[in-house]
């Protein structure tokens, strides 16, 4: 087991706060300094694993930061607890890699990092839809071979979007983010999957198809869809925005690629095992004009066999969030729930999470999963 190297910020703060990866920005590391904490920081880009997690909290911590990328099980928490382990934020809005039940049990706060990731990775997902669509990652390759000898009439023909069929599976605030810009920036009818409907999507698109037909344009229309295989048939573009969980791990597999239509593109930015990559992999081996994009993998960071070798499939290296407003904004979400945490303070009662993003943030916990479970005002 490698010892990580570590990054101390603040040596003489009384509170000891681990965080397994370098973060960027430094409204986090104030939030943080400001709350009494010595900060250390993993350097290293290797996922760390649990044992070396368990090492790093040692004998004596009061919070931690961790990745989506490590598995926070119960293990963890009750070395977390024992080592007088206060708080625990996820570097993340979702969570599927922590064991919240075990962490109540140890009687640990919970954080995650929402509000900041929405048009981020709807933004991505868009990017990745027409990347598909229009064969941009195989044009960029063709071009830098020096294949281009001048224009031809059938050069990497791809789909037109404009008027088609969106389907979005999870309408959450991600899912009606893609849907509103594919819908009011491509004119795209919009069909979605989801356990509750979403009211003020489907005003949203009814307005804005009125105002379509007082230009003279054809008005754009939102259906929920009753089944999953209702909006796999009838969806020209299918984009996953769900959680992952016992339900939706594979709800895309070899049966619901079937439903598809033969040129219908598939985009992922939600978690990799909501789709079976091998069957993906069949799927485009024996539908060329299928396509998909994915920025999320079954068993990251690896890939399924033969995914890498199919043109048909654009592939992005889990980069949904990465911009640096986002980035940073997740840093300063996570310090602020463990600084409020540690601090005694309650959990917020709003869903807006820009005020804790920079200058002294509210006196709260921007977001804590288990607030109920801990009876956390």
């Amino acid at each position: 087991m490698n010892t990580p190297s570590l990054q101390i910020v603040n040596p003489t703060g009384h509170l000891r706060v681990v965080v397994t990866k370098p973060l960027p920005g430094t409204h986090w590391l104030d939030v943080l300094i400001a709350a009494g904490c010595r900060v250390e920081i993993a350097t290293g880009d290797d996922i760390l694993s649990g044992d070396e997690i368990i090492a790093l909290i040692g004998d004596h911590c009061h919070a931690a930061i961790g990745q989506l990328t490590e598995s926070w099980n119960a293990e963890l928490f009750a070395a977390l607890k024992h080592a007088g382990g206060r708080a625990y934020s996820n570097y993340a809005v979702g969570y599927n890699n922590v064991d919240v039940t075990a962490a109540s049990a140890c009687g640990i706060p919970v954080g995650n990092t929402p509000g900041v990731l929405t048009e981020t990775t709807a933004e991505i997902a868009v990017a990745l839809t027409f990347s598909a669509a229009r064969r941009i990652v195989e044009a960029d390759h063709f071009m830098r071979d020096g294949q281009f000898k001048g224009w031809l009439p059938g050069l990497f023909l791809g789909n037109l979007l404009h008027g088609k069929t969106v389907g979005i599976i999870g309408a959450g605030r991600i899912g009606e983010a893609y849907a509103r810009m594919m819908v009011e920036g491509h004119k795209m009818n919009l069909v979605y999957f989801d356990l509750r409907p979403n009211i003020p999507l489907e005003e949203f698109v009814q307005a804005y198809g009125a105002f379509l037909t007082t230009r003279g344009e054809p008005a754009v229309t939102c259906q929920r869809a009753e089944t999953l295989a209702c909006l796999l048939e009838d969806s020209d573009v299918v984009s996953l925005h769900t959680l992952l969980d016992a339900g939706t791990r594979h709800l895309i597999n070899a049966e619901r690629l079937a439903l598809m239509k033969p040129d219908a593109i598939l985009i992922n930015t939600s978690r990799g095992p909501v789709v079976d990559e091998a069957a993906l992999v069949a799927h485009c081996r024996s539908h060329p004009e299928f396509r998909a994009g994915l920025d999320v993998f079954e068993n990251e960071p690896a890939m399924a066999p033969g995914l890498a070798d199919l043109k048909n499939v654009v592939l992005v290296p889990h980069i949904a969030s990465a911009t640096k407003w986002t980035r940073e904004g997740m840093a300063s979400l996570a310090a602020c729930n463990v600084a409020a945490t540690l601090r005694g303070y309650p959990v917020a009662a709003v869903g807006d999470v820009r005020p804790f993003l920079a200058g002294t943030p509210p006196q709260a916990a921007p977001s804590i999963l288990n607030a109920h479970e801990l009876g956390l005002a």
